[in-house]
């Protein structure tokens, strides 16, 4: 197992973009912030998507511009015109999205994988001319909604050609949470093969109270780097009963109970859960519309289904 993992806090993205209503910008940089002062180092900080998909991050640019330190900050990208906003905005690290699943490819984005990825490439080329690094992630990467079980050897081929293409890491997400540790050390084992572990992380969903033990099993295979959100934010929309992302807290938990350096405060963790929750509990937030009931692919489309972005 490593000595230290860095844990990747996506509750600012991955997590606010399910909720009902946008969160206030000063809200959004307030949760940062207690994330940072926390000792959490890599920190999702937005997405320059179509507004009209996802609302929520319509204001992305407007939180990195009250952010003085855009250090370990990453923000998601679909094209090129959401890797010049990110430029602009001064950040040093984006993320793209890819799947391990052709079903959940056809189905949400109208494409191929290998089409998918072929759009990458000038977002590629515009971060390597600006010096940005891209992390890459791959979803559905234990089961799909569509194609059901998904094979290591197609998830060890999406991640290597995201690796191929420049992403500094690839992580892996279990989309539905339908992973189990025999299945997550198959997937890893397959994987490794292709890609060294250290460009690797996983992202797990706690739908099945799950997502700590294979966490675990990643650790034993040697991955150091652990996507979470504080309070478990975020869902599973096509997991019935899904609680979300994995909570950091619970990450955290099992990094002392193995003794592995995180640099991550409990008590300030705890701290910056609170002040998030208190803040989605305002009758504001409560009262606000749903968002799309397929929510995964309400994110694929806001990627792709509306290019002008």
């Amino acid at each position: 197992m490593p000595s230290k993992v860095r844990i990747v806090e996506v509750g600012p993205r991955d997590g606010l973009q399910n909720e009902k209503t946008p969160v206030a910008v000063a809200d959004i940089v307030t949760f940062i912030q207690k994330l940072r002062d926390a000792g959490l180092q890599s920190i999702e900080g937005g997405a320059f998507v179509s507004a009209k998909w996802v609302p929520q991050m319509a204001n992305t640019d407007k939180v990195l511009d009250a952010l003085e330190d855009k250090n370990g900050i990453v923000v998601l990208v679909p094209n090129e015109k959401g890797m010049q906003a990110a430029i602009d905005a001064g950040v040093k690290e984006v993320a793209v999205f890819a799947a391990a699943s052709e079903g959940f490819s056809q189905k949400n984005i109208n494409c191929s994988i290998d089409e998918s990825l072929e759009r990458f490439k000038p977002v590629m080329d515009m971060a390597k001319k600006h010096g940005v690094k891209v992390r890459g992630y791959v979803s559905c990467v234990l089961g799909c909604p569509y194609d059901g079980d998904i094979a290591p050897a197609a998830v060890a081929e999406v991640t290597k050609k995201l690796y191929d293409m420049g992403c500094y890491e690839v992580s892996l997400g279990d989309t539905i949470g339908t992973g189990t540790p025999d299945t997550t050390r198959a997937m890893l084992q397959e994987v490794k093969k292709h890609v060294l572990v250290d460009a690797l992380a996983v992202h797990f969903h706690d739908t099945h109270d799950r997502a700590i033990d294979n966490i675990r099993v990643a650790l034993e295979e040697g991955v150091s780097v652990v996507d979470s959100a504080a309070s478990g934010l975020g869902g599973c929309p096509y997991a019935e009963g899904a609680t979300g992302n994995v909570d950091t807290l619970k990450v955290l938990a099992l990094m002392e109970e193995l003794k592995i350096e995180t640099g991550v405060d409990a008590a300030k963790l705890k701290e910056a859960g609170r002040f998030i929750r208190s803040v989605l509990q305002k009758p504001a937030m409560l009262s606000g519309p749903s968002h799309p009931k397929n929510a995964m692919g309400w994110i694929f489309m806001a990627f792709w289904g509306a290019q002008g972005f």
